[in-house]
């Protein structure tokens, strides 16, 4: 599972999808700035292989194509939610956060 989670975009699509409910292919490819199409295309097959992601396809013209997380997904939910909450955490605090524990370290075998 983490091969498949830390592969390039896979968080960012999971998250959208997650954060913003099921969405067109289009939107979610404008929302995932800077992904290919290709590369979403094939994220999305993996992960619609691996469980975590459904697709829906209503045969319109043009055809309509959804896709949303499943309920394998929605486990995993809230990991997702407490790396974002880290993240922006860390985000806050910028660089002075980092060195930490190297300082406190350099001043005990001082």
């Amino acid at each position: 599972m983490l091969e498949l989670l830390t592969r390039p975009w896979t968080l960012h699509i999971l998250w959208a999808l997650s954060h913003d409910g099921p969405m067109r292919f289009g939107v979610l490819r404008r929302r995932v700035e800077g992904i290919s199409s290709r590369v979403l295309t094939e994220r999305l097959r993996t992960l619609e292989g691996a469980g975590f992601v459904f697709r829906h396809y209503e045969q319109t013209i043009p055809p309509a194509v959804t896709y949303g997380i499943t309920e394998r997904m929605k486990d995993i939910e809230k990991v997702l939610a407490q790396l974002e909450g880290l993240s922006r955490k860390w985000q806050g605090e910028g660089t002075k956060g980092a060195g930490r524990g190297s300082s406190t370290r350099a001043s005990a075998e001082a």
